[in-house]
């Protein structure tokens, strides 16, 4: 480090900090949208079917899900400019146009499958009503997206992280044998076939290519809206404080994700697996089996969660394939915008959730189409992770805030897993 950035370092570590809160922000937001509902699916079917087997799977994915978020991140804030931009920037057009193209397809089942456990969620709490809930749910969220602005918006997604801790809770209120979760934590079991396809969904859950675009353009947002902030290759000044703040909100983030992720296996392995419940197929399935196994409240619990993260997950989903798309085409793309000023950047949020309610209301089967959007994610998760690491070690793009040596280590070994991953979800 240069004695100027020494300098910049100290000034900046002797400055009145932000309150942590005020610090969290895209990250916080990327970390709870994994904990959508058809994660919470995964989870509690790995709960429900291998009890605390599989716990080292969420403990593995912490630090490879926070390196390639960290790159995500880090590349938006240098660059100025989302993840699709920069990886149009070394690639050729039409593969960049075929990976987004498979992003949408992927995001689109994942948003039906999420309005389907919400509106099923909502129907088991009071009575009746599934497919006028997902018509609601998802209206609501359309709107919040197309005439929120960004900065109230952002707000609301930060909040609404908030509900994560129904699943925290939920652990309390159940018996848990903590030495056999221990163990599960600390060593590696995979039961046949069945276990390496949960192991796979695990994988493929926890690192998608959302959450990658959605950091990534929510850095680039945090720029265009606050004149204070620019691009750090252009402003050095900023880049202590900036990575400072990076890696406090992906930290966190990625450590609430995963936090609650465990305490969903947790809770269904102690419930669910502990009275031999093992059919689970989706979060409302693990609602309702809950009900006569943990009581009313924890079912409530679980329910309402399944609403909560819900209404995070959905605008992510959108969101990152608009802005995958619009900066892919060089759009006008932001939430700060009115839809009649980005268009095409709100027409793709507006087609996404219209499709995602269409597959609800259609004879697809919600849980068949979710598996192949978890194989799409999972294929199409290794080129773009590739990508994301020649993009981050590149001095042309990052200019002198390249990754550092662990953040490459930790960023290619995420890769290489999710790598071995899609193949064997492909052998299995």
């Amino acid at each position: 480090m240069s004695p100027e950035a020494e300098v910049e370092a100290s000034l900046e570590e002797h400055a009145e900090p932000a309150s942590v809160l005020r610090q969290l922000g895209p990250g916080l937001v990327t970390g709870a949208a994994d904990d959508d509902p058809s994660g919470i699916a995964t989870y509690s079917q790995a709960g429900a079917q291998f009890g605390f087997g599989l716990l080292w799977t969420l403990v593995l994915t912490f630090p490879l899900m926070t390196a390639v978020q960290l790159v995500s991140a880090r590349i938006g804030r240098v660059t100025d400019a989302g993840l699709a931009r920069n990886m149009a920037k070394i690639l050729p057009r039409w593969i960049v146009t075929g990976l987004v193209t498979l992003l949408f397809v992927a995001n689109t089942i994942n948003i039906g499958a999420d309005l389907a456990a919400m509106g099923e969620a909502a129907q088991l709490v009071v009575g009746r009503g599934q497919h006028v809930f997902t018509f609601v749910f998802a209206i609501a969220s359309l709107l919040l997206q197309m005439f929120a602005p960004y900065h109230r918006y952002s707000n609301i997604l930060k909040w609404l992280t908030l509900v994560l801790l129904a699943y925290v809770a939920l652990v309390f209120m159940v018996h848990v044998d903590w030495l056999a979760a221990g163990k599960g934590m600390v060593w590696p079991t995979i039961a046949g076939a069945a276990g390496v396809t949960t192991v796979v969904a695990v994988f493929g859950t926890t690192i998608s290519p959302y959450l990658f675009f959605w950091q990534s353009s929510q850095e680039v947002e945090e720029i265009d809206q606050d004149k204070a902030k620019h691009a750090l290759r252009d402003a050095p000044k900023e880049a202590p404080g900036e990575f400072r703040r990076i890696s406090l909100d992906t930290v966190t983030g990625m450590a609430v994700s995963n936090l609650v992720a465990l305490a969903i296996m947790i809770g269904t392995a102690a419930t669910l697996h502990a009275a031999g419940k093992t059919d689970i197929t989706t979060a409302a399935d693990a609602a309702s089996a809950l009900k006569p196994i943990a009581g009313r409240f924890a079912f409530l619990l679980f329910s309402l969660g399944i609403i909560g993260t819900g209404l995070l997950a959905i605008p992510v989903l959108a969101g990152s394939t608009a802005y995958a798309i619009g900066e892919s085409r060089g759009w006008k793309i932001g939430l700060e915008h009115k839809p009649w000023e980005a268009r095409g950047f709100y027409a793709v949020i507006t087609v996404s959730v219209l499709l995602g309610i269409g597959i609800d209301w259609s004879p697809i089967d919600p849980i068949k189409a979710l598996f192949w959007s978890a194989v799409i994610n999972g294929v199409v998760a290794v080129p773009i992770m590739a990508v994301m690491m020649i993009v981050v070690t590149r001095k042309a793009t990052m200019g002198d805030y390249v990754a550092s040596r662990p953040l490459q280590f930790f960023g290619w070994t995420a890769t290489a897993v999710m790598a071995a991953a899609a193949v064997a979800m492909v052998v299995v």
